[in-house]
Parts: structure tokens; C-alpha cells; sequence
């Protein structure tokens, strides 16, 4: 069996061309096709799901995952598979378990110990502990609760307290206290109850990936989120993406009126300096995962202790980061793939080395 490629994609949502599939993945083929491999889209579902394992495991040497985690309604089925392909010896771009690490929000709590991310970072998975914690933390200041789907903003809220906090009878921030709400989908704001809004997100709670992050807000988000689009290890551009200039504004997204600019990495020493001084550390904390093929990571400003400028962790993306705006960047991508896979087959799977003490 030839060097043959599978890109994975899902019919449907808005980030396909005319024929139905993404715009950056057919640059991928093409890329492939130039090394002398072969490549091809393949639409995942999972009423085909056995069948599409059985052609993939005897035809993929790799496998290339391009799908966005809004697509499919259930991703169990589809990462059931991933599994069962890497572990049937196709080589996972990325392998399913670093997409739930690196992409999942969570994945900020694991680097709270670590200059990267505030330490008053929290992950909940149950109602009452969310409820319970958000009444003690937005007593410190401005908080950003993220769900863990979605995307473009959606159940993104920047949360503040409005008025002099008022306190109920067993020493707790009082649940008829109002608060001002700002999702990141649009910047609309709501006001409300403090008790009525925590109900509300319990929704984002419910089913196997519920979860709630809460953060510390970042006020410098207003001078833009600055995202690195990252070949494995390597810094390929920065996507600065600034919120629109508007009363209440603090998406980043370009729903919401963002506007981005394109910037090569260079145009960030002191960013691409902790990127990858930390990346190690980042690969480590997340897993020891083999890097993702293709991820980003958001950063805010922050003021560092010294007066100077650093740089907060928002988000890392890893599931299905597009690249459309920069379509070149294909054969950067190809040249990963065959030079990960080449590295691969020098080790013979059967007798892998071990360490002398």
C-alpha cells in the first residue's frame, strides 16, 4: 500500500464551498498529490461509520481531521473510530485524544499553574458547584463564563455586578442581585437577576461535554485578541482580531463586527518567544499527545507585574482550524504530513526502543 491520505470531513454547515466540502482541504490533496502521495476527502456519518472505518484502515496510511465540532450532532461515534483507526496503525492528524485536550475549554485549568493562565480559573461540571462558586467569584471583579460547544461567541458572557453587592442571610452574594451580561456571539447585553442567570446556563451543562469555564475578564481585549495559527510547532501567522468599536464591546469575532488583520509571527517577537518557550510545557500539561497538525491559541494583553506587556491564554483551538484566507499554506501542510510519517516509519512499530537507567 502506497502513501495515501484521508481527510475526514461532514456534509453541511457554513464553512463549505460550492462542491460541498471545505475550501482549504482540496489545496491539501493537491499538495499531497505534488509529493507523490494520494489523498481524499471522505464525508464522515455515523449510520456509515463501519464502513467507513473498514475502507480507511485499508487504505489510509493517515488520516487528516477536518471537522468543525458544531457539525455533527454526537461526536462519540466519530471519535470511537479515530480510536480504532490510530489504533490499527493510520496515524492520527490529530490523533482524537489531543483534539479533546487541546480543544476542549478545560484545557485552560490544566496551565493554571503556569504563567500562561490566571490561577482563579475554574472548571464546573456540576450545577450547584457553579452555582455556589460564581457567587463567591464575581464578588472579585469581572468574570467570563464560556461554555464548552459552540462557537462564534455563542455562550461566551462577560458577566459584571451591578450596584453595591447585596448579601442573603447565609453570608452569600444575594441571587436577586442583578448583573450585567454581555454575550461574545453579538455583544448584546442583558440584565438580569444574578439567580435567573445562573439558571439559564444550566443548559450549558447538560450532557456528556457540559462543562462551564470561569475566568477572570481581560480589559485589554478591547485592544484585540491576537490568535497564532501553529503548524505543529511551528508559528505560520497571527490573525490580530479587534473588537469592534463600540459601547460593550469585547468579541472578537467577526459576527459580532471584529475587525481582523493578517501578520506574520515576526511582528510578535515577545509573543512567539513565550510560545515557544512554553510549548513544551503546553504538550506536556495537555497530555503528551503528538502536537496537533494544525491549532491556534489565543492570547490577550495583560499588565505584567513589571509594568510591561504579557499575554493570557484565552482558548486553544485544535479540532478543525481553517486556513481559507491563506490557502499557500498547503504545501506547509503537506510537507508536516509527510515529514511526521516518514519520521514514524524509521521506528519499527513492533520493536520500539526503550530506555536504558
Amino acid at each position: 500500500m502506497g502513501n495515501h491520505v484521508v481527510i475526514f470531513e461532514a456534509r453541511g454547515g457554513s464553512d463549505k464551498g460550492e462542491y460541498g466540502y471545505r475550501k482549504d482541504s482540496m489545496p491539501i490533496v493537491k499538495a499531497l498529490l505534488k509529493r507523490n502521495w494520494t489523498a481524499e476527502i471522505v464525508f464522515y456519518e455515523d449510520e456509515h461509520r463501519g464502513e467507513i472505518y473498514k475502507y480507511a484502515v485499508e487504505k489510509a496510511t493517515a488520516y487528516i481531521s477536518r471537522i468543525n465540532p458544531g457539525n455533527l450532532e454526537d461526536e462519540t461515534g466519530y471519535f470511537q473510530m479515530l480510536r480504532e483507526l490510530v489504533a490499527h496503525g493510520v496515524e492520527g492528524l490529530p490523533h482524537p485524544d489531543a483534539m479533546s485536550a487541546y480543544g476542549a475549554k478545560n484545557a485552560l485549568t490544566k496551565l493554571t499553574d503556569t504563567a500562561l493562565v490566571p490561577n482563579d480559573t475554574y472548571a464546573y461540571y456540576d450545577f450547584e458547584e457553579f452555582k455556589s462558586a460564581l457567587r463567591k467569584n464575581i464578588l472579585t471583579g469581572v468574570r467570563v463564563l464560556k461554555q464548552n460547544r459552540g462557537s462564534t461567541g455563542e455562550g461566551i458572557w462577560r458577566v459584571e455586578l451591578m450596584g453595591e453587592p447585596k448579601m442573603s442571610k447565609d453570608g452569600m452574594l444575594s441571587l436577586k442581585s442583578m448583573v450585567r451580561c454581555t454575550e461574545a456571539k453579538d455583544n448584546h447585553v442583558e440584565e438580569r437577576p444574578l439567580g435567573e442567570f445562573i439558571d439559564f446556563c444550566a443548559q450549558y451543562l447538560t450532557g456528556s461535554s457540559g462543562m462551564i469555564i470561569d475566568m477572570p475578564f481581560m480589559p485589554r481585549i478591547v485592544e484585540g485578541e491576537i490568535r497564532v495559527l501553529m503548524l505543529r510547532r511551528t508559528p505560520v501567522y497571527v490573525v490580530h482580531k479587534k473588537p469592534a468599536q463600540t459601547k460593550d464591546a469585547f468579541s472578537a469575532t467577526l459576527y459580532s463586527g471584529a475587525a481582523y488583520t493578517y501578520q506574520k509571527p515576526e511582528e510578535w517577537p515577545e509573543l512567539m518567544d513565550m510560545v515557544e518557550k512554553n510549548l513544551d510545557m503546553i504538550i506536556e500539561k495537555l497530555g503528551g499527545y503528538s502536537i496537533p497538525l494544525i491549532w491556534s491559541a489565543d492570547f490577550m494583553l495583560d499588565d505584567g507585574p513589571d509594568g510591561k506587556d504579557t499575554y493570557v491564554l484565552g482558548e486553544i483551538n485544535a479540532s478543525c482550524v481553517g486556513f481559507t484566507t491563506h490557502l499557500e499554506l498547503a504545501d506547509q501542510v503537506a510537507d508536516e504530513v509527510v515529514g511526521f510519517i516518514e519520521a514514524e516509519d524509521i521506528v519499527n512499530k513492533r520493536w520500539p526502543a526503550y530506555r536504558v537507567k
